[in-house]
């Protein structure tokens, strides 16, 4: 049985909209307020929520910014209950992630449709979800093995060999078996992390109410976040002496989470630094003009052929002969996939032999001040 949940301060219409839901056989729970109606929604997890706008301790702007905000509860539909007819209101709602409006006093069959418009949207994306879900989960069931195979070999190669000379090996010889464990481990767990990011991607490119969302997320200076990051991720490599760092952009915000702009840096990066000699240089340039903030992340490594370039977005994996790192595939795609997610672009100029240039550009947020 689905659940609404309806927020409003005056009695009437908390009482009214109940009793027309149930009597449609939804179940409903009620708050007064604002925070009355946090309190609820974290406890009830609602499939719908009816929120009044003009409340006391909290308005319903505060409450839908609190619901997008939240990992579980993010993609709830929400629909604002107003008396207010004027289209800069209306207007302000949607644009905070407001799925659709009544405007009271409403009838029974308003409020009827508009609550069942809003459960049929969500089975039409559900299903989308679904069906992309059982292409993803083809595709990783046919990588995922391979990809696990070559860690794990690697992970019980290095045990196999540290028990058999357990009884004669030396502190230097153990420490560096442990350490190919370890760093063996990380990579396992790295591969893991990256299949669970495509698999959620993949999934919100079913769902446009959760692509728009995503949007709403800031990431403030992020010339400053790029820095810090890209500067830690050399030293990591102890390569800290072959990067340099160009350009400088302070004052504005981009459409992305810090989180989002962050793991795609940390891919970029990580190919570019495995996949180059050390000594080599990794040159990093930011930009912005008035509607985008660039990134250009360039090394003078071993560089990917046009076939391998066209093949990104599948899960392959290119030649590992010479480099035993695991995941440049799929680590490209999921940073293609967030930037153009959020409506970015995102392109890779590479030659053999030569090195990869790989570009993106997000939008700068507007409402940053």
């Amino acid at each position: 049985m689905k659940k609404v949940a309806v927020i409003d301060d005056q009695d009437y219409i908390l009482e009214s909209t109940q009793l027309l839901l149930e009597f449609e056989g939804y179940t409903v729970r009620t708050a007064s307020n604002g925070k009355k109606g946090i309190e609820l929604i974290e406890e009830f997890l609602p499939d719908l929520i009816l929120c009044d706008i003009s409340m006391p301790e909290m308005d319903g702007y505060g409450v839908l910014t609190y619901i997008r905000s939240h990992s579980t509860l993010s993609s709830t539909p929400f629909v604002f209950l107003t008396a207010r007819a004027e289209r800069s209101d209306m207007r302000a709602g949607m644009g905070k992630g407001a799925d659709d409006y009544l405007i009271k006093p409403y009838t029974r069959d308003e409020l009827i449709a508009v609550v069942a418009i809003q459960f049929e949207k969500r089975e039409r994306i559900e299903q989308k979800m679904t069906e992309r879900a059982g292409e993803v989960a083809r595709n990783v069931t046919y990588a995922l093995p391979h990809e696990f195979r070559i860690v794990l070999n690697q992970v019980m190669g290095s045990a196999k060999y540290l028990k058999s000379i357990a009884a004669v090996a030396t502190e230097p010889q153990i420490i560096e078996m442990t350490d190919d464990i370890l760093s063996s481990s990380q990579r396992l767990f790295r591969i893991t992390e990256n299949f669970l990011t495509f698999v959620q991607i993949e999934s919100f490119k079913a769902d446009p109410e959760m692509h728009k969302r995503m949007r709403a997320f800031r990431t403030v200076e992020p010339g400053a976040t790029m820095y810090d990051l890209v500067m830690a991720k050399a030293m990591k490599f102890a390569r800290a002496e072959d990067l340099s760092i160009k350009g400088e952009v302070e004052g504005i915000a981009i459409e992305i989470s810090t989180e989002n702009f962050n793991k795609v840096l940390e891919e970029l990066m990580d190919n570019a630094l495995r996949f180059s000699e050390n000594g080599t240089p990794i040159v990093v340039t930011m930009n912005a003009n008035a509607k985008f903030f660039t990134v250009e992340i360039k090394d003078y490594g071993r560089g990917m052929s046009a076939d391998q370039i066209a093949n990104i977005g599948a899960y392959t994996q290119f030649n590992r002969m010479i480099h035993e790192q695991q995941g440049v595939g799929l680590g490209l795609i999921i940073s293609k996939r967030i930037v153009e997610l959020h409506d970015g672009d995102f392109s890779i100029e590479s030659h053999e032999g030569k090195g990869t240039t790989v570009t993106f550009s997000l939008p700068i947020a507007s409402d940053y001040y």
